[in-house]
């Protein structure tokens, strides 16, 4: 290890490789924080046992530059949607592209799609729209879906259940929703993805209490990086950018609240990587 990051270098006490191969289902690798480094990034990964990285792409532009990085780097795969902050651009032009782009063989998943009625970048009318159209495309394609959800859990319940004898598998990426919610999406025989988000004291204390209701089988881990750095690391990062290599220490903290050990987790959610995502096995 001892490559760089960002202004400082990869603290030994996060240096932490777990005994198990892991898959990051979703890395945000192309933010702009990450283009000064990113082979130092994706080299830390495998060094950190994470050997399988799902890059997300968000629109357009972003689903190519995750392409591109697939086509680079060995057990890098991408994803191709819009995201519901940019659901009011949809049109049959960004449907086309999408749908070539989810026929390139690096790319395992329609999304980031969704719904985001939290925040509203694009109003709820528009980001129905755009999802109902991916959803479409995901039955065209066979592929799984990405799906991202933010105070809009009865809706995306509604659209989905609707679709689900079509659909062939969905995962709702960094859940953080109540009980009722999560019971929802696995009554619908979706995945859950889950992040940071649990090793935050300060907000995590819902979904602590939720994680054992994940049927492991159902259950996938995530670093949604640079986004939500897990506040259980032994040592502060200057640049507070987070990164797939520190994906053992969310496992760490997921595997405690699910009591079970860190090796059943990090198997478990391997092996439903693979066969969710249908990509090699991680070695």
């Amino acid at each position: 290890m001892g490559t760089p990051y960002t202004d400082e270098f990869l603290p030994d006490a996060l240096q932490f490789r777990p005994d198990t191969p892991l898959v990051d289902i979703g890395a945000n690798l192309t933010h702009e924080s990450f283009q000064r480094d990113l082979g130092d990034v994706i080299a830390r990964a495998k060094a950190a046992n994470v050997t399988a990285l799902i890059v997300t792409g968000t629109d357009i532009e972003h689903a190519e530059q995750a392409v591109a990085m697939a086509q680079q780097f060995k057990g890098v795969y991408a994803t191709a949607g819009v995201h519901p902050h940019d659901a009011k651009g949809w049109n049959s032009d960004v449907a086309n592209q999408l749908k070539a782009l989810h026929g390139q063989p690096e790319v395992v998943a329609v999304g980031e799609c969704g719904l985001d009625f939290n925040r509203n970048f694009s109003t709820p009318q528009a980001q129905e729209r755009a999802f109902e159209a991916q959803l479409g495309l995901a039955v065209e394609s066979g592929l799984p879906l990405f799906l991202h959800e933010r105070d809009a859990g009865q809706r995306m319940k509604e659209m989905l259940r609707s679709w689900r004898d079509d659909i062939s598998q969905a995962v709702i990426h960094c859940f953080t929703a109540d009980r009722a919610t999560l019971h929802g999406y696995l009554d619908l025989d979706l995945h859950i993805g889950l992040t940071g988000w649990i090793c935050d004291e300060r907000r995590g204390h819902s979904l602590r209490s939720l994680v054992n209701d994940i049927p492991l089988e159902r259950l996938m881990v995530e670093t949604d990086c640079p986004y939500l750095l897990p506040r259980n690391l032994p040592a502060k990062l200057k640049g507070r950018r987070h990164e797939p290599a520190l994906l053992p220490w969310i496992v760490k903290e997921i595997a405690l609240w699910h009591n079970v050990s860190e090796t059943e987790l990090g198997e478990a959610t391997t092996r439903t990587a693979q066969r969710f995502f249908r990509i090699d096995a991680a070695s």
